[in-house]
């Protein structure tokens, strides 16, 4: 009887399981909105603990906030959750694609000023690190 390689088996396993739960992991640390993408900031990073406030506006389905696209428009039932915004909405973006600034905007404070609560002004995400 032949025996299976037991060791890279598990391997593989785990590997795999660390890829899918590794997005995940990286929002529970999260702060602040991602700026990587951006060459030069004009305002400090937009604080945003993502655990935190999913929280508080009671939000389970990540397709809230992380959403796909479809035909040229937003598609609500596509969970993109684990993909940087930045992948689809590019910093200056082609014509008929929203900016990565923009998206980002229209995403928080659009909520926001649809759910009547959270910040809608500069300055209340866009806060000066404390000293």
């Amino acid at each position: 009887m032949k025996r299976l390689p037991f060791t890279p088996l598990v391997l593989s396993a785990l590997a795999v399981l660390f890829l899918a739960a590794a997005p995940a992991l990286a929002q529970q640390d999260m702060t602040h909105v991602p700026t990587e993408a951006f060459k030069k900031l004009t305002r400090p990073p937009a604080a945003f603990a993502h655990d935190t406030h999913n929280e508080k506006a009671g939000l389970a389905d990540c397709t809230a906030c992380h959403h796909g696209e479809k035909d040229g428009k937003r598609d609500a039932a596509s969970d993109t959750a684990g993909i940087p915004c930045s992948d689809c909405h590019a910093v200056a973006a082609k014509p008929g694609k929203t900016p990565l600034e923009r998206a980002f905007h229209r995403q928080c404070m659009g909520c926001h000023l649809t759910q009547k609560k959270g910040p809608v002004t500069c300055g209340d995400c866009h806060k000066p690190a404390a000293k």
